[in-house]
């Protein structure tokens, strides 16, 4: 009996989803920088935790990771990605190779208060026709990777909160 080759995918995170989660907001998947420290929009320059911080108020950039989790469970926030499984050398969406996607058709069971989904970015996107499917809205962000420099914060900021007041996250 020989063993199986090993594989040479790269393996996502878990989702971060608690009993109130009602909007969750999906990336692609994550930097070499999340895969390592194994935190979700782990890069220094990822603008994700800094829109949230300015959303609700709390500088969540400079808080341990585990606080930042608790701080988007206990606001009805979830996290996760569109993809499970790929190949991807660095971290450029662009360079997803044999992407394998996540369960997004069983969101609404992992999710029972979820009211609506939010796609970070074009490459995340490219789902939305299996999240329409689930029956609930679905936005498409501008993304918060600092590969997406065409928008600033600020206007980033304004797309994120008209969504997040939507669902009272903001």
């Amino acid at each position: 009996m020989t063993d199986a080759p090993p594989s040479d995918k790269l393996t996502g995170l878990a989702p971060v989803l608690g009993p109130q989660t009602r909007l969750i907001v999906l990336g692609s998947f994550p930097s070499v920088a999340s895969l390592a420290a194994q935190q979700y929009y782990a890069h220094p320059r990822n603008q994700f935790w800094p829109l949230l911080g300015a959303l609700w108020g709390v500088d969540l950039a400079a808080r341990p990771y585990a606080e930042r989790l608790a701080q988007v469970r206990a606001r009805g926030l979830g996290i996760w990605d569109v993809y499970a499984r790929c190949r991807r050398a660095g971290s450029l969406d662009s360079a997803i190779e044999a992407a394998e996607l996540n369960d997004l058709a069983g969101l609404r069971g992992r999710a029972p208060a979820l009211q609506a989904l939010a796609h970070n970015g074009g490459e995340s996107a490219r789902a939305m026709r299996i999240t329409r499917s689930l029956g609930l809205p679905v936005y498409r962000l501008p993304s918060t990777s600092p590969a997406n420099a065409s928008w600033s914060f600020e206007r980033k900021l304004a797309a994120w909160r008209e969504v997040f007041q939507r669902y009272g996250l903001a």
